[in-house]
């Protein structure tokens, strides 16, 4: 089957988180959405059926989670990504930021330090916080070899020798796209081993990786890393499906997971959502065609865009995403703080970018472009944004 994802969709009036916020969010109905980190594209043909089918049946009662759901799951990793995951080693979870805040609670103390490498996706700072714990940011450096990011492993083993004993990792990385190489992240197990380190690894963004570049899941790089780790997995960025709520946590350590399953059973998230379920097994079934058609789309899209940015506001240092459907854009030469890069972009340019404070310090300047949408919405989002950028330049 063919797909078009140069095909408009209308979302407003869909009650979409996207698109049904745009004046109490970024002030008019006139402002270009491309922030969250949502596709503007339908979904799988097999998953849209298996759904209908579900909606149909008219009856919506509670759903356990069956040997075609782990098996689903299990055929994924391993057909795609060369990665065994143990049936019993597989714990659903509502969500990957639920997952995140359950690990910060489970497997660190009260005021203890949790490190993150920032700059990162804000959830990791709020589920730190949230939890009563403190941030420990591990900054990540840009290569001057390859204006990517790249860890700062002296610091942060500075951070573990200090005590601290939980690590959340971002592999792919968001928003700057790195693709963490299997070398980067077998010394950061390494350090994980030696100072008795458990690392949580969201790995919403590994089936979205440009070739050559390759998702490494944490969990494979070693025996330590396999045996102490928790992986978060999700089918919801793949496909689209944000608003279903399916996610997984994998991990061996059956002490660490009875600890995580009677916690789910005390908060009563332990339920599988009929529809989710039943979408996740198509999505990991039968999704592959989709997938294999949406990830030149996407990647065409990042190409012109870089591009197009790079030739009409070279003052704008753009970041070359290795995956993700994000891009990561240097905007400091403009000279705006946080809340005047959100008016810029809102009231001048009419765009909503994600403003880059909100991914840490390390963000204020840099705005994060969602690439997944049809070529024309991004082509009319770019130049409105290069628009407002060369008129700012020509007052100076």
């Amino acid at each position: 089957m063919k797909y078009d994802f140069d095909r408009l969709h209308d979302r407003r009036g869909t009650a979409s988180y996207k698109w049904d916020q745009l004046t109490t969010l970024f002030g008019g109905e006139d402002v270009l959405p491309l922030w969250v980190a949502d596709m503007d594209f339908v979904t799988a043909q097999p998953i849209v059926d298996a759904m209908t089918q579900r909606a149909q049946a008219g009856i919506y009662g509670y759903t356990i989670r069956t040997d075609e759901w782990i098996e689903a799951i299990q055929g994924w990793y391993r057909r795609r990504h060369r990665w065994d995951i143990a049936k019993e080693a597989i714990v659903a979870s509502p969500s990957v930021v639920t997952s995140l805040s359950l690990a910060v609670d489970l497997f660190s103390e009260p005021g203890a330090g949790v490190i993150l490498q920032s700059p990162v996706y804000y959830p990791f700072y709020d589920v730190i916080r949230s939890n009563g714990r403190q941030v420990l940011k591990n900054e990540l450096r840009i290569s001057e070899a390859t204006g990517l990011y790249e860890m700062d492993f002296e610091g942060l083993e500075a951070h573990m020798r200090s005590g601290a004993k939980l690590l959340l990792l971002c592999n792919p990385h968001n928003p700057g796209g790195r693709v963490w190489t299997r070398e980067e992240l077998a010394k950061l197990a390494a350090l994980a081993e030696q100072y008795d380190v458990t690392v949580v690894s969201d790995e919403i963004h590994g089936d979205l990786v440009f070739a050559p570049n390759a998702y490494t899941p944490y969990a494979t790089v070693s025996e330590s890393a396999a045996a102490t780790s928790l992986s978060l997995l999700a089918p919801t960025k793949t496909f689209n499906l944000p608003g279903i709520g399916s996610s997984i946590i994998a991990l061996n350590d059956p002490a660490k997971r009875a600890k995580l399953n009677n916690h789910i059973k005390k908060l009563s998230i332990h339920m599988q959502n009929h529809f989710s379920h039943f979408a996740t097994i198509a999505a990991y079934n039968e999704g592959d065609e989709w997938l294999d058609q949406l990830l030149p789309y996407i990647k065409g899209n990042v190409d012109y865009a870089i591009a197009t940015l790079r030739e009409r506001t070279p003052m704008l240092k753009v970041m070359p995403p290795e995956g993700t459907y994000l891009l990561w854009v240097d905007a400091r030469e403009l000279g705006l703080n946080a809340k005047g890069m959100s008016q810029f972009m809102n009231a001048e340019a009419k765009v909503a970018f994600n403003e880059g404070s909100s991914y840490g310090d390390e963000g204020v300047g840099y705005v994060r472009i969602n690439c997944a949408c049809p070529r024309s919405i991004l082509e009319e989002a770019l130049r409105r944004f290069i628009g407002a950028v060369e008129r700012k330049v020509a007052v100076k």
